[in-house]
């Protein structure tokens, strides 16, 4: 094996990859991520949208190295090489538990994809590689958790992490939009260790700014785009549908690809979804409220309970005369957009973020055929808290 091999990236340019992450992407679990779409049904609108969670993982590691670097020339230390090769490789696994399509099926009730990652991290070629590495499952999986001691911990998941620096980056070039400009340059000369954590300087405020305002923007204009969100809505409904029927099992869906799971759950589909999916006949917007335009005290139901919000939607479609699976009520949230912290504090981040949260949200209702849904009956079912 050679010391080291380049991969060119469209975002990054040149990304080296040791011995010891050559190692872990040529295994099965690792290519599998060739498969898996970073923005899942996104392609539907921004045709460019179909790089995936691999090279998504490779511009993590990428970006991990150089913090590494970073931190090693401003603090004068050498980071314990066990610990720095644990962070490089938790970076480049950070998704290795992750659905195809995105996160769609985490909204539809299923695990987290950071509480998969112990199932390829223990078995398999993978877990081999690991252990001739000296690295295993029980260091690994805190750091891809964000539940890890280490001062380092932050670099993988944490308010500053380079998952978002990449995937941001990386969302906006392939989509053609200007929204998702970060600084990343001046956001990784900035960082620090204070207090035993990762930390920003000061001089790196404008920086985390534009962090902040870009993921906002990604968020309102591609993440949540009406259409985007029309087509995650079907599909969690489809996938849903097909568990409950004993089709496929969670555990197969979680280790599926994009394509292989749209095929495999279009061989028995009675609800229809699946076709309207590869035809790309979406649900179209009944409703569309911003969510400035609702109270501030909005129950969290619509996205944390999918139980409970199918079975509101399925009471809405029979009252409005619509089939099951013919309405889809959607109304989004990321509480953690804006997490900051460290010095962002003295200069009103947080509840910047808050607010910038609260104007990127929509209340929407998606419906398959024509109908007049009123405004005020879907307000007051999102702001009580057991409909």
């Amino acid at each position: 094996m050679t010391q080291f091999e380049v991969v060119r990236d469209p975002l990054w340019n040149n990304i080296r990859l040791e011995p010891e992450a050559l190692a872990v992407v040529d295994t099965p679990a690792v290519q599998r991520l060739r498969y898996v779409r970073q923005l899942g049904h996104a392609f539907l609108v921004y045709p460019g949208a179909t790089h995936t969670r691999f090279e998504h993982a490779l511009g993590t590691y990428h970006l991990a190295r150089r913090v590494l670097a970073q931190l090693d020339e401003i603090e004068g230390r050498r980071a314990d090489p066990a610990e720095g090769l644990a962070v490089r490789i938790a970076a480049l696994l950070h998704d290795i538990g992750h659905y195809p399509f995105s996160h769609a099926l985490e909204e539809a009730g299923l695990p987290h994809h950071e509480d998969l990652a112990a199932r390829h991290l223990t078995t398999g070629p993978l877990a081999a590689v690991l252990e001739r590495l000296g690295l295993s499952a029980a260091r690994l999986l805190p750091l891809i958790q964000g539940k890890s001691p280490s001062p380092l911990g932050g670099i993988v998941a944490g308010s500053l992490d380079v998952d978002k620096l990449d995937y941001l980056s990386r969302d906006a070039t392939m989509c053609g939009v200007p929204y998702g400009v970060i600084d990343v340059d001046r956001l990784l000369t900035s960082l620090t260790l204070a207090d035993g954590r990762l930390s920003l300087h000061a001089k790196g405020l404008a920086a985390l700014e534009s962090l902040l305002f870009a993921k906002y923007q990604m968020y309102r204009n591609v993440y949540w785009h009406h259409a985007v969100r029309s087509a995650t809505a079907m599909f969690k409904r489809l996938v849903r549908r097909t568990i409950a029927a004993g089709r496929m099992s969670p555990d197969t869906v979680a280790i599926a690809t994009d394509d292989g799971l749209t095929h495999e759950l279009a061989q028995h589909d009675p609800t229809g979804l699946a076709a309207a999916l590869r035809e790309r006949r979406l649900a179209k917007r009944a409703l569309d409220l911003p969510g400035t335009d609702l109270p501030a005290q909005t129950a969290t139901w619509p996205a944390t309970d999918p139980d409970l919000l199918q079975r509101v939607e399925e009471r809405l479609a029979r009252e409005l005369k619509l089939g099951p699976d013919e309405l889809f009520l959607d109304f989004p949230s990321k509480p953690g957009m804006g997490r900051s912290g460290g010095a962002a504090q003295h200069i009103g981040l947080p509840s910047v973020a808050a607010e910038l949260h609260r104007s990127a949200q929509r209340l929407r209702v998606f419906v398959m055929r024509p109908v007049n849904i009123p405004a005020k009956k879907i307000i007051d079912l999102v702001t009580t808290a057991n409909p």
